[in-house]
């Protein structure tokens, strides 16, 4: 990502703050591509460490530990479109965030002032990825899953989504702005994947090693706190929105599936800690070390 940066180009699908961005740092295009590697870089490397202590605060994991951050920089490293400076790389770290807090809607003392904060980084998301909007589901299921049904807070979630737009809307009008402004929007469509055996070899061995982590996490679920409990089933309901909203992208690249990566690094962390023979976690991290070396150095 640094001997070959990538600079990235805005698609129709994203956001009006996304395609901002890439216009401020566009004259560093040709004198300085590496920029858009290093801002890549920090984002990757701030999440990765941000979900690791948040994962160990919800106490996820039978010990702390740094295993899901790792996968984080690990599963990110094996495909070259997860490296560089996209839309959904950078409202992962609002995702994230998302997450912790519905997570602590369980025991919060200030439920709607959380509520409120959650869905404005919802609607502020949507300004980089407009399909991002999906992740509002993680709000609908996560109140179901967490608290007991009260109209109030439902109706204060989706007040602090529409809240961006207000103001979006307030700034085109004062501005006079309304027939310059283009609504994002969305298409249903089919993804399609356009990698070479290598990446498809990766994502086999990732998609496997998750499933060992689900195993080990299903086996382990009865003995954790419900606290915890409630978590898993907030990062499986993430892992789902994220699956489902390259379905409704209408430009097929493989950058959009990044946001399967936060999820994905949970259940690897747990493919990683639980198994009792440590000889077979060990093959399988060298195993994706070693594609993440030949995809990056010796494919492309």
């Amino acid at each position: 990502m640094f001997l070959h940066p990538k600079v990235p180009q805005p698609q129709q699908i994203d956001g009006f703050l996304y395609k901002a961005l890439l216009k401020w740092l566009q004259p560093f295009s040709n004198s300085l591509p590496v920029i858009y590697a290093l801002i890549a870089y920090m984002l990757l490397y701030t999440q990765a460490v941000s979900f690791n202590k948040l994962v160990n605060e919800q106490r996820l994991m039978q010990k702390p530990n740094y295993l899901t951050g790792m996968s984080y920089l690990l599963v990110t490293s094996l495909f070259i479109e997860w490296n560089t400076l996209s839309a959904p790389l950078i409202i992962n770290t609002l995702l994230i965030w998302v997450w912790a807090k519905m997570s602590g809607l369980y025991n919060s003392p200030s439920p709607k002032t959380a509520l409120f904060n959650i869905g404005i980084a919802i609607g502020l998301s949507t300004f980089f990825y407009f399909p991002s909007l999906a992740f509002a589901a993680l709000i609908i299921f996560g109140l179901a899953l967490t608290r007991p049904f009260k109209l109030a807070e439902w109706l204060i979630a989706l007040l602090g989504i529409i809240t961006p737009y207000y103001f979006l809307l307030a700034w085109v009008f004062l501005t006079d702005k309304w027939k310059g402004y283009k609504f994002p929007g969305f298409a249903v469509t089919t993804p399609k994947f356009n990698q070479t055996n290598w990446a498809y070899a990766a994502i086999i061995i990732v998609l496997f090693t998750s499933a060992i982590g689900l195993f080990f996490i299903q086996q382990n679920f009865r003995r954790q706190l419900i606290q915890a409990r409630k978590s898993w089933n907030l990062v499986f309901l993430y892992l789902i929105v994220a699956v489902f909203i390259p379905f409704v992208n209408a430009t097929h690249t493989f950058e959009y599936w990044i946001l399967c990566a936060v999820p994905l690094s949970a259940l690897l962390g747990a493919a990683f800690l639980y198994p009792a023979k440590k000889w077979f976690p060990l093959t399988l991290h060298w195993l994706m070390v070693i594609f993440v070396i030949v995809i990056s150095y010796f494919v492309l």
